[in-house]
This record gives structure tokens, C-alpha cells and sequence, in this order.
């Protein structure tokens, strides 16, 4: 396993749409190995998909776990959101590439998501609450989309601007108080 660089906005590689995996092979099962190693390094991170690490395939990880005994963490391939509730919530959020923003933001408050797993089997998760906003948010990134793009067109370029100066003038490592998707 490699611990990988994670980028930051406005980085213009987190704006593009990642490419499917074919299947889940011994690459893309260390790529997934790669990611959680990556999260876990950094500060409170619960998730983390390949864009986050210039990698533009559909790959993310979850583990809601935060530093506490690890669980059974979420590796998915090709995750696709197949229903979501009409019920909505508003949640606040930050992010490993967003470092040091936060803003509420409003999503579906349950999902069920299709994916493939590290086995390459095809699985359908059910997922509400916290999980449901990360599988979200993740997913959000395989599609160029960060969550400041939920945001009004003045919140999302003042941060932006911040993110700029702070990237002008420091190197910025990736880290919060609050869990950062």
C-alpha cells in the first residue's frame, strides 16, 4: 500500500467526470488499498475517491469508523446512486480537497447505491443518515462535482479564493476538527 497525495480545489483534475472500471482486479483492489491508507492518514477523514488522488476512475472508499477500531470498511467500484428518498437533510460538510471550509448542505436523507465490490460482485447498499451523505458526497466526486458546488455562486468563489491564497502562499495539509469527507 502507498499513501498518495491528495489534491486540493482548484485543482482542475477534481473537476473531471472519472471513467468506469472495467472490473475489479488486483489493480484496482490496490487502488482501493491506496485510498484507505491515504484516508486514514489524514485528519478525520471518513472517505476518499480516486479523483482526490488524480486518479479518474470510479473508485471510492468509506469508513465511518474515524479512528476507532476499524470496522469493515466501503470499497466501491462503479458506485451508482439507483433511488433516493424525497426526504432531504441538510448537513454540515467538509472535505479532504476543501481543507478548513465547511457549509451545510442539503441531500436526499437515504440512498441506494449499486456498486461493485473488491470481489467484483455487484452489491445494492441501503444506506441513511451519515452514510448516505458520504456515499454522496464521494460519488459527487467521480463526477467533477465538489460540495462547494452545492453552494451559492458567492460562498463557493470566496472559498475558492481562499483555497487559492492558501495554496499561493503555504503548503496546506488536509486537516479539521470535524470528520471531512
Amino acid at each position: 500500500m502507498a499513501k498518495l497525495d491528495i489534491i486540493t480545489a482548484p485543482d482542475p483534475h477534481l473537476k473531471v467526470r472519472s471513467t468506469p472500471v472495467e472490473k475489479v482486479d488486483d489493480e484496482v483492489r490496490r487502488l482501493m488499498d491506496d485510498l484507505l491508507e491515504t484516508m486514514y492518514a489524514a485528519d478525520n477523514g471518513v472517505g476518499l475517491a480516486a479523483p482526490q488522488v488524480r486518479v479518474p476512475k470510479r473508485v471510492l472508499v468509506i469508513d465511518l469508523s474515524r479512528g476507532e477500531e476499524v470496522t469493515d470498511p466501503m470499497c466501491m467500484a462503479n458506485p451508482e446512486v439507483i433511488w433516493s428518498s424525497e426526504e432531504v437533510v441538510s448537513s454540515e460538510e467538509g472535505c479532504l480537497s476543501v481543507p478548513e471550509h465547511y457549509a451545510e448542505v442539503v441531500r436526499p436523507a437515504s440512498v441506494r447505491v449499486r456498486y461493485l465490490d473488491r470481489d467484483n460482485e455487484i452489491r445494492e447498499l441501503d444506506a441513511e443518515k451519515f452514510l448516505a451523505i458520504c456515499i454522496q458526497h464521494e460519488i459527487d466526486h467521480l463526477d467533477g462535482v465538489l460540495f462547494i458546488d452545492h453552494l451559492t455562486a458567492i460562498k463557493r468563489n470566496m472559498i475558492l479564493r481562499k483555497l487559492s491564497k492558501m495554496r499561493k502562499y503555504t503548503t496546506v495539509k488536509p486537516e479539521a476538527a470535524a470528520p471531512v469527507l
